[in-house]
């Protein structure tokens, strides 16, 4: 029996229960817990029925195969590490072929490696979950924070015409339900989802209600590859040479990116009503953004925060609404300037869009950044 862990409560009766009780066991008692992200999302995923993990170690993830290598099997489910990350996405698109709810998990370089199988299960319409917790870059670069793969995640990083539901939580709550939440959207859209995190979120801990997880109707997997059973055969395949059937197929493909556009955009805004200047920023860089944003409203001074939640699909019409001739954007990112250009299409010419970032593998400081918006907003 996997024992809890003590996060440090001085009620001595506490810490009985801690050691006493397996750690899911506690996370089921308490109203809210103090968890690592990389562990909230692990917990989560088993609790939203995920039944087949393969992964390969790589910093700052190893939480979460560590994590499942001991969870799966006390609720019947296969943990593989496998021998690369390449193998590990492929075993993903087996499970997943066989109706399974199937994980994987890597940073940057290894998440680089599973584009070909990540093109695959895409092009399958295969649903399965994959969670990128970045990683400074480019090559080896280093184990800090980084936001440098938006481009690699919502742009399609493989081969093909496909696109992934991308989710940028910014807290170890949206961790957790982020997670739940991209288990049911794979199934329902039959399309692998990515949770794009990064090296803080990987590794902070923080209160996190640990929400149950309620399952919504579904449609259910006849596709799968479940033995025939008295039917026709199920076949599973991304090779298409018949005349047209390839077109055919990415027409189909293309159907759905357009309903996800138009049913899966999330965001959030925060005192942009008002604004004169507004800051739009995702995933940790939101973090030190809002910070900065309140402080400057406390000030004063008219500015607001954006965050988007769905990077694909990306909320440019939202966007596109808060353009305009007396309103200036800025876009904060840890990288040299991607989600930057996102912004400028959605805002069409309609409001001058700033860029400020550092490159993968260091952090913007919110003494930093106060200081930059209040240069910018004098």
């Amino acid at each position: 029996m996997e024992l809890g862990i003590c996060f440090g409560f001085r009620i001595s009766n506490l810490y009985f229960i801690l050691f006493l009780f397996p750690y899911p066991v506690i996370i089921s008692f308490m109203k809210k817990i103090l968890l690592k992200g990389n562990e909230a999302i692990a917990e989560a995923a088993i609790r939203a029925e995920c039944r087949f993990y393969a992964g390969y170690p790589i910093t700052p993830q190893n939480e979460i195969p560590e994590y499942m290598s001991w969870r799966m099997p006390e609720v019947g489910g296969t943990f593989l590490q496998a021998e690369s990350e390449t193998a590990a996405v492929n075993m993903v698109y087996g499970a997943s072929a066989c109706g399974a709810r199937a994980m994987t998990s890597s940073s940057s370089p290894g998440i680089s490696l599973k584009q070909e199988g990540i093109s695959f299960l895409a092009g399958a319409e295969l649903p399965a979950v994959i969670v990128n917790m970045q990683r400074g870059g480019p090559g080896l670069g280093n184990i800090s924070a980084s936001q440098a793969d938006y481009f690699q995640a919502v742009k399609g990083g493989g081969h093909g015409d496909y696109r992934l539901l991308v989710y940028a939580p910014f807290t170890v709550q949206e961790l957790w339900d982020l997670t739940m939440l991209a288990f049911d959207k794979a199934d329902e859209y039959r399309t692998p989802v990515m949770l794009l995190g990064d090296a803080i979120l990987g590794q902070m801990m923080e209160p996190c209600i640990p929400t149950p997880y309620v399952k919504p109707a579904l449609p259910e997997k006849t596709w799968a590859l479940t033995g025939c059973k008295g039917r026709q055969p199920n076949v599973i395949k991304t090779l298409f040479m018949g005349e047209g059937e390839l077109e055919q197929r990415n027409f189909l493909l293309q159907e759905k990116y357009r309903t996800l556009r138009d049913r899966e955009v999330r965001f959030q805004t925060y005192d942009t009503d008002d604004a004169e200047f507004i800051v739009i920023a995702f995933g940790i860089a939101a973090r030190v953004a809002i910070t900065v944003v309140r402080k400057m409203r406390s000030e004063g001074r008219r500015i607001g925060l954006f965050r988007p939640i769905t990077l694909y699909p990306f909320p440019e019409q939202a966007i596109s609404g808060l353009s305009g001739d007396r309103r200036k954007l800025i876009t904060v990112e840890l990288n040299a300037g991607q989600m930057v250009e996102d912004v400028k299409l959605a805002v069409n010419g309609r409001s001058e869009v700033l860029f400020y970032g550092r490159p993968g593998g260091a952090i913007i400081t919110p003494e930093e950044l106060y200081e930059k918006l209040s240069e910018l907003t004098r």
